[in-house]
């Protein structure tokens, strides 16, 4: 399944194209909402005439009345974003724009419709007040019909007022404020009556659906819902029961024929046209559509452990927290395009869904999760002051707008009351406490959003500190090294039972619900979070012990894309790639192969040392999380290869065994034993789980460091003899920006331009008349001076959850920024004994997993020491007649980098970076 998902992405694109309409000139013109979409409808998307109003005057002086406002503002970007083309100067901010009604919507009612503006909203048409709304992130309406002359051109003035208050909803604005309008607004005519809402309650199991409409106002008069399929699902219309008079709300069912399912790799929605009548007027018309899909608990088959499942089948949850910014629209995404691209980004590394982390997200790119098939875990943002009255009436309204505006979308399959347990502390510092009256307003929260959709899982707090109350998903939150999963995880087991009170709290307890991490990750794993670092080496050993623990239903990485502050994303906050180097180690293994379905694990061990031709034996544990298995058995080839010490590729053996198949197997396997081989190096153990057609189930590796128990001195190979010199041991060094040496020299650097110089000394048993090569060989890479590295440095300063701190990624004492597409190259020119033999090109200054022995080399005390870097295999030839002049019995080795590129120069040693050699001259 894994291989075809880059095809099906490109059908998906093709087939569903981003239309653009050239003919308006605006940012985001498609319709907002294709979940409720009426075909009479303006855009007021553009630009808007703009005032800050620092001392609240504006009210006063009726700047309603007058709007001659001197700055422009693109709506719907907020103020203070790249996009908005507006400065944040202040908290109170003026729109205003002419609008025309068109004609042909003469007698209907009209609506202004703003999807989210952050704070209190109010608006005015030629200086008449049509409305006030409070609140930062769900979508409101004010009708202006009384106010309107069709055909003429009028003045409408927005007034928002975004002054903090502790009860106000953030979530995290620290990553950029959602100042003033950040969704679509536009204008909307309706009939007498109208639709306030439609939702869709699919019941895959008897092949209906439940419709629930809701009016706008008790009908006046006896009415009826027309429902039509434009895809042609079921002929013909649908007739609702009558809507009597007084009545509000109808609900009836519809039966569909031959279902077809709403999946992860088949999202199919239904489309449906719907019209609100009284047999003769139609007083409202619109486009909505459904999924037909179910989302439940049940146990993993074979077992007695929960799992979420997808249409009756249990689904392996492999998430990201998405945090849902960008860099220059902040809580807005600049196109559709981007919102598409957002839920591609996510499918094409194998996850099947994003957690909107505290943002009631844009509807559009729940659209396309929808559309494209991703599960979203929804969460209602969060206050930051303390749960008392205010803060409790506005995120019980943003909650139940929530879930009433999105209850349509197929992908949500979970709503998130709260984060972390955030605006549900009274106290400060270590006098903060989670009250038992506040634990029972978050029960009675939970109650009401499972009688406002019984069709979702519900989660009172996705805690970071062991304090559920009552949940659907037992979740937990967890941020470590690497090294640290395989201890955390068993006590998690251990603990994870029916009854059992861990990871709840004032007595509550455990029920049979699945238990999965709903955060996890190495960016705050590491002493002070872990900046910008490769996040491969500790995922691939989380991933490695997740597998092997089926009690757990899944996880939820941290995070989609970085952000400005935490830099632990698959994606760059600018949406650029990172590189994980996988490919390097099995041909065509990408992060799909960490997220497959089946998963055949290793254990947390990513790299083992072992002598020359000892017999070693690799853990095995075998992870199905699926019934689409071979039929009869899998095929395991396992492949030894690597570089030794010299830097020359050495392939060792490679073998097949038969694996027993059966779906959602979980357990462990028999070893693999086998004998090291007798060269030193650094070796891959590549997995290749397949069936006999040669179709790919699963990749994977672990590496073996291969090393004499005592230092070697200069050896024979044939008619070859090696002598290495230490990165450290150089005799002499000059650079311009900083020199320092990582780990006792297993790495050496120098920042700028500068030089290294080394004497070698030549051994006595060396015949020089007889040499015919000299080969020099090293590890080297560019090396940019990071923040954490600077002599002069600003301080890390405050709360980086809300945006504060230095936002330079390489500030951070852990940091090593991951390999991406941005480069920082050097040029190293090599001298020996003064003359010139050769010059690289050090294409960058580069760390992610193929950094294997920096990794390896980590101290564990929870800080990083540059660990996933690596450099470039260089060879040089020296010619033999400078080795034979050598007066001196030395060679005199000089890397020399020059003022211009990047710059700089790291050397690694035989336990640093990524081969397993110090310098070393080949003699022959």
């Amino acid at each position: 399944m894994k291989q075809t998902i880059h095809s099906i992405l490109i059908a998906i694109a093709i087939i569903f194209p981003v239309l653009h309409l050239d003919a308006q000139d605006i940012p985001l013109p498609e319709h907002p909402r294709p979940d409720f979409q009426r075909d009479n409808w303006v855009n007021l998307n553009g630009t808007w005439r703009f005032a800050f109003d620092s001392l609240d005057v504006g009210i006063g002086e009726k700047w309603y009345e007058n709007p001659r406002f001197d700055q422009s503002i693109t709506v719907p970007f907020s103020w203070g974003s790249s996009l908005s083309g507006v400065e944040d100067l202040t908290d109170i901010g003026w729109y205003s724009r002419e609008i025309k009604i068109p004609e042909q919507w003469s007698g209907d009612r009209v609506f202004l419709v703003i999807g989210a503006c952050d704070w209190k909203t109010t608006a005015w048409i030629d200086g008449n007040e049509v409305g006030t709304h409070q609140g930062g992130y769900n979508q409101f309406e004010f009708e202006l019909t009384e106010y309107l002359y069709s055909g003429e051109t009028q003045d409408l003035v927005i007034r928002v007022d975004d002054r903090p208050h502790p009860f106000k909803l953030e979530g995290k604005q620290g990553y950029g404020e959602a100042k003033g309008i950040w969704q679509t607004v536009y204008l909307e005519s309706r009939g007498d009556v109208a639709l306030r809402s439609i939702h869709f309650t699919p019941n895959i199991d008897n092949g209906t659906v439940a419709v629930k409409a809701e009016l706008d106002a008790p009908a006046d008069e006896n009415l009826f819902l027309n429902l039509t399929f434009p895809n042609k699902e079921i002929a013909g219309m649908i007739s609702s029961p009558e809507i009597s008079k007084e009545q509000q709300v109808i609900e009836f069912e519809i039966e569909i024929p031959d279902q077809r399912l709403w999946e992860l790799d088949d999202p199919y929605l239904y489309d449906v046209k719907v019209q609100l009548h009284n047999n003769e007027t139609i007083y409202d018309e619109l486009s909505t559509y459904f999924g037909m899909r179910k989302i439940g608990v049940m146990n993993l088959p074979g077992t007695e452990i929960p799992y979420v499942a997808l249409n009756n089948k249990p689904i392996y949850l492999q998430l990201c927290l998405d945090q849902a910014y960008h860099p220059e629209g902040y809580y807005t995404y600049p196109t559709d395009k981007f919102m598409r691209d957002e839920i591609i980004r996510s499918k094409k590394i194998g996850l099947n869904g994003n957690r909107i982390h505290i943002k009631v997200e844009v509807p559009r790119k729940l659209y396309w999760a929808d559309k494209l098939g991703l599960l979203i875990m929804a969460d209602v943002p969060n206050f930051w002051g303390e749960p008392d009255g205010a803060a409790r009436t506005e995120w019980e309204y943003a909650m139940r707008k929530m879930v009433e505006r999105d209850y349509n979308h197929p992908s949500i399959f979970s709503w998130v009351l709260f984060n972390e347990t955030w605006g549900l502390f009274t106290g400060k510092g270590k006098e903060r406490e989670y009250l038992p009256e506040t634990q029972d307003w978050v029960r009675q929260m939970f109650v009401e959003a499972k009688n406002l959709d019984a069709s979702r899982l519900i989660e009172d707090n996705s805690p970071c500190n062991y304090d559920h109350v009552v949940t659907d998903l037992n979740t937990w939150h967890a941020y470590l090294p690497g090294y640290g999963w395989e201890d955390f995880m068993n006590n998690v087991v251990e603990n994870t039972y029916t009854g059992s009170e861990w990871n709840f709290i004032g007595g509550n307890q455990q029920s049979k619900v699945p238990m999965l991490n709903s955060e996890c990750g190495n960016v705050w794993g590491y002493e002070g979070s872990a900046g910008d670092v490769d996040w491969s080496w500790d995922y691939h050993i989380m991933m490695n012990e997740f597998r092997k623990h089926p009690l757990m239903a899944g996880w939820l990485y941290t995070e989609h894309h970085d952000v400005i502050n935490e830099w632990n994303g698959y994606y760059k906050f600018d949406r650029s790639e990172k590189f994980t180097g996988l490919s390097d180690f099995i041909p065509d293994m990408d992060l799909n192969h960490l997220h497959s379905d089946t998963y055949l694990s290793t254990g947390s061990d990513l790299c083992r040392s072992g002598e020359p031709g000892s017999t070693v034996e690799v853990p095995m544990y075998l992870s199905v999380i699926t019934d689409k298995v071979p039929s009869s058995h899998y095929i395991l080839d396992y492949e030894l290869s690597g570089r030794d010490h010299h830097g020359k590729f050495r392939h060792h053996f490679l073998k097949s065994i038969e694996i027993e198949s059966s779906p959602y197997f979980n357990g462990e396997l028999d070893p693999l034993s086998f004998e090291l081989p007798q060269t030193p190096g650094l070796y891959h153990l590549k997995l290749r789980l397949r069936d006999k057609n040669a179709y790919i189930y699963h990749l994977n590796f672990t590496s073996f460091l291969v090393e004499e128990s005592e230092k070697e001195s200069p050896e024979a190979d044939g008619q070859m003899k090696s002598l290495t010199f230490s990165p450290a041991s150089f005799v002499e060094e000059s650079w311009s920006l900083r020199q320092w040496n990582i780990l006792d020299g297993l790495k050496v650097n120098g920042a700028g331009s500068g030089f290294l110089a080394y004497e070698v000394d030549l051994p006595s048993s060396l015949d020089l008349n007889q040499l015919e090569n000299v080969t020099l060989v090293f590890e080297a890479s560019a090396k940019k001076l990071h923040g954490k590295d600077q002599t002069e440095k600003t301080e890390l300063g405050g709360d980086y959850m809300r945006g504060k701190g230095t936002f330079d990624p390489s500030r951070n004492p852990n940091s090593y920024p991951m390999t991406d597409t941005y480069k920082d190259p050097s040029y190293v020119r090599v001298r020996v004994n003064g003359k010139v033999v050769d010059e690289f090109y050090l294409s960058d200054d580069p760390a992610d997993h193929r950094g294997v022995l920096s990794w390896f080399s980590q101290i564990k005390d929870r800080k990083l020491r540059e660990a996933g870097s690596y450099g470039y295999l260089c060879k040089v030839r020296i010619p033999s007649e400078l080795v034979r002049s050598a007066t001196d019995g030395k060679l005199h080795i000089r890397f020399e980098v020059d003022e211009g590129l990047p710059g700089g120069l790291a050397i690694y040693g035989k336990r640093f970076g990524r081969y397993p050699l110090d310098p070393t001259i080949l003699f022959e």
